[in-house]
């Protein structure tokens, strides 16, 4: 899952939110470095990551993205689901989708915590340029997208994913579909046990 799935999956807990926007920055045992809330926010994007790598549907669709995408199809699907998340936002969430994104960047900007380099650097871009709200239409899921080709190590082609998903759009929705209820419900029972633990 990528930044919007990730978010929304926080539920309200501000530090949770922040914890689950910071997972893929925070490596090992770094995550000690945070405050218990953080920690559970890393915790929940680690459980997140896992049952969706390791779900049937997710495993069926990265297959279709092998070989134009290579190493990077598991991102490149991230993508395409946080794509129709935000298209479809008003069926899983009442808070419209800009006012949820501009609770996000200020959630983790006046948090006070010392954010992981990685995250510092792309926070302002992120925020300008409104990455949340802009997945759900095209013109913004390419300048994601061809922004991520262009700080890749290696040949990634991430800049054609957004007219690969446009030729095979119906594929992908109706995985999305089928895959992220199925996270939603088990985010929730997740995140219910890693707060009462």
């Amino acid at each position: 899952m990528n930044f919007l799935a990730h978010l929304y999956l926080s539920g309200d807990d501000s530090e949770i939110i922040i914890g689950n926007f910071i997972a893929d920055h925070v490596k090992g045992n770094a995550s000690a470095l945070f405050t218990p809330g953080i920690r559970r926010g890393i915790q929940l994007h680690r459980a997140i990551d896992t049952y969706t790598d390791t779900h049937p549907e997710v495993l069926k669709q990265i297959l279709l993205l092998r070989h134009p995408f290579r190493k990077y199809a598991g991102v490149v699907l991230d993508m395409y689901y946080d794509h129709f998340l935000a298209k479809e936002w008003s069926d899983w969430c009442n808070e419209p989708l800009s006012d949820f994104s501009s609770r996000m960047y200020r959630i983790v900007k006046s948090s006070g915590v010392s954010l992981p380099a990685k995250t510092q650097r792309i926070l302002p871009f992120m925020e300008q340029q409104d990455w949340l709200s802009n997945y759900g239409n095209f013109e913004g899921l390419h300048r994601a997208f061809a922004g991520l080709a262009r700080r890749t190590p290696f040949v990634s082609n991430m800049e054609q994913a957004t007219s690969f998903l446009q030729q095979h759009y119906e594929i992908f929705a109706a995985g999305f579909e089928v895959f992220f209820p199925q996270l939603d419900s088990f985010t929730r029972q997740k995140l219910w046990q890693i707060q009462t633990a």
